[in-house]
């Protein structure tokens, strides 16, 4: 039957778990069977040996008591009354000649006259005599009496095979709706406990036409399986941001690249009109090295927020102290700061400090600051805070600059965005959207309150060191 089915089919995960699945369970009901036929066989024949052996003790007392003739009537009264499990009773003399035999109608194809050829012993011992025309065996127990002569009592095997053969039958019969059962509901189980398998070649094959979204169904069993599916669309997803990261990042270049290529070309066509001017074609050189410096600058940045934004930036995570990261990065501004008259007070709490890439959060937080510094108006005033709250640290940059339009807001993250009152100002547009990222990188977030004239207030979220 197996071998008319599919060969596909027979190669299946499912199909190979229902042949075991059914092989153990047909295997150990064969097993169990065995086992209750052996007791029940024991059992009837033990308790057929006990009813002999009783019955040999009881006729022997008759015998002492009051001879032959005392037991031939007890035999007559009991023969007048058949049991439904007769026995067989033989008496005899020295030389084994049968003196006295009661045998039921019913046990005539056994051959008696085997007994007389049979030598006795004083001990007592068991005989199996076959019948002659069938499988049934007469079992014989023999015990001496006290003149030498020898009793015997035998039963029948007939109603023990009777029974024996009944349990058979009876296991047969249940066999088959339990071995159609085990096919079944192996087969039922198989298929189901390898669902989730099922729904992830599906979704393998789905992304392999390109549909990236796609997610395999959560089985929710609790099981392996279930983690399984739970780890894959992680990585799903994983691969997805980082897709999606790519596919932006290549869109923003093209887009961005357009104006300072542009320019590039421009200059190099200025320089080759110029009749080989060495003065013009220095400064083509010198606002060519410019751009360029511009363009890589834009692809670095980019590239930061791409692996930032999908987790692959390389953190070289340490116990960072917070005054002296956001000292080291006010130092460095303080003299641009001062160029524009813009006061700045720093306010930090002692004791702060939070694992991160010291390089990573101080480029961070001084695009913040550079941000700051180039949107507030001369005379313009920076306040800048750090403290604890409970399991975080906060740092808070609030300015006195220009502010951005609430409907502006959202847009600042994005890349290479930038609001109408910023165009006036030098910049890729890329500061806050590196911000963003790396912050995010670091399992920290980031909030801003701004108003249009009344300046901006950034505060940034990070995981405190516990």
């Amino acid at each position: 039957m197996f071998l008319r089915l599919p060969k596909n089919l027979r190669k299946t995960v499912a199909f190979r778990l229902t042949l075991w699945y059914s092989a153990i369970f047909i295997l150990s009901s064969i097993l169990l069977f065995a086992f209750a036929y052996f007791l029940l066989s024991s059992s009837l024949s033990r308790q057929d040996k006990q009813t002999i052996q009783l019955k040999l003790k009881e006729l022997s007392a008759l015998y002492e008591t009051g001879g032959i003739e005392a037991l031939k009537r007890e035999l007559t009264v009991e023969k007048k009354f058949e049991k439904k499990a007769p026995l067989l009773i033989r008496v005899a003399g020295l030389d084994n000649k049968t003196l006295l035999l009661v045998i039921p109608y019913q046990w005539t194809e056994f051959d008696i006259k085997q007994f007389e050829r049979i030598p006795s012993t004083k001990k007592m011992t068991w005989i199996r005599l076959p019948a002659k025309h069938s499988r049934y065996v007469l079992d014989i127990a023999s015990v001496r009496l006290p003149n030498d002569y020898v009793l015997q009592a035998g039963k029948s095997n007939e109603y023990r095979a009777k029974v024996q053969r009944h349990f058979r039958e009876i296991f047969v019969a249940v066999m088959i709706p339990l071995v159609l059962l085990a096919l079944f509901g192996g087969t039922f189980l198989a298929f189901r406990a390898l669902r989730p398998v099922r729904h992830l070649i599906n979704t393998i094959r789905s992304i392999g036409t390109g549909k990236m979204d796609a997610r395999v169904p959560s089985p929710q069993t609790g099981d392996e399986l279930e983690e399984l599916v739970i780890l894959f669309n992680g990585m799903l997803q994983r691969i997805e941001i980082l897709i999606n990261g790519m596919r932006d990042s290549l869109d923003s270049v093209a887009h961005d690249l357009r104006t300072p290529i542009t320019r590039l070309r421009g200059i190099a066509e200025i320089a080759l009109q110029s009749d080989q001017n060495g003065e013009i074609c220095q400064e083509a050189l010198s606002n060519s090295l410019e751009e360029s410096e511009r363009i890589l600058k834009m692809l670095n940045t980019l590239m930061d927020i791409s692996e930032a934004e999908t987790g692959v930036m390389k953190l070289n995570r340490e116990l960072v102290d917070v005054s002296g990261l956001m000292k080291g990065v006010l130092d460095i501004y303080q003299y641009v700061a001062e160029e524009k008259d813009i006061e700045i007070h720093l306010t930090l709490s002692p004791g702060l400090s939070f694992i991160a890439d010291p390089i990573r959060i101080s480029q961070a937080i001084a695009n913040l600051l550079d941000n700051a510094i180039k949107y507030t108006p001369v005379g313009g005033k920076i306040d800048i805070e750090a403290q604890q709250l409970k399991r975080e640290i906060l740092i808070v940059v609030k300015d006195s600059g220009i502010g951005i339009p609430r409907e502006e807001i959202p847009k600042i993250w994005d890349r290479l965005y930038r609001g109408d009152q910023s165009r006036s100002q030098k910049g890729l547009g890329l500061g806050l959207s590196l911000l963003r990222a790396i912050i995010r990188a670091h399992k920290g977030r980031i909030e801003v309150l701004s108003e249009p004239g009344k300046g901006s207030i950034f505060s940034i979220y990070l995981p405190a060191h516990s």
